[in-house]
């Protein structure tokens, strides 16, 4: 079998219009599938907003993704050990360009209490780039609103080529 090549955006894609941009930076906005990382209590405020009382799928975000191949945003909560580091860099590298993360708490910031750990990652940008970062522990639903609500603000103002591998490393501007 025959690989597949790397979706690209296209040289062409500078030339798209802005309302063209703006359709589809809404359309990513709107609709973002969330694969939840979730490896300790911030886990549980994670549901919390994802049920009637926050119902963040009223904002567009569809919580519960079948996997990381269908999910645009992964949302890490909770202490990163340096054993689950390896998990949590393969799941997102298996994501779709464009990818997002929001770090979720004090211990998926920085390590949380646990920092001086020998077995704690100092945060989970130390494996994996992050969009947002919401502090606390844990956070309450409202900050996890807070800070999907700032990554819908930045999608909406990004440009298509800024997302995908390939256009950065052919030096394009879309």
């Amino acid at each position: 079998m025959a690989d597949l090549p790397m979706p690209t955006v296209g040289p062409v894609s500078r030339l798209a219009p802005k309302p063209m941009r703006f359709v589809l930076n809404w359309g990513r906005r709107y609709s973002l599938w969330v694969f939840n990382f979730g490896l300790a209590c911030c886990a549980i405020e994670f549901i919390a907003t994802s049920m009637s009382r926050h119902d963040f799928i009223r904002f567009g975000v569809i919580p519960f993704a079948n996997g990381p191949r269908q999910a645009d945003l992964m949302i890490v909560s909770g202490t990163v050990t340096d054993k689950m580091a390896p998990a949590v860099k393969r799941l997102y590298e298996q994501m779709p360009d464009p990818k997002y993360v929001i770090s979720f708490g004090a211990c998926s910031n920085t390590g949380g209490p646990y920092w001086d750990s020998y077995c704690v990652t100092k945060g989970v940008d130390q494996i994996i780039p992050v969009d947002i970062y919401v502090p606390g522990c844990p956070p309450r639903p409202e900050a996890l609103l807070h800070g999907i609500m700032k990554l819908q603000e930045k999608i909406a103002q990004e440009k298509l080529s800024d997302r995908y591998v390939w256009s950065r490393a052919h030096g394009e501007d879309a």
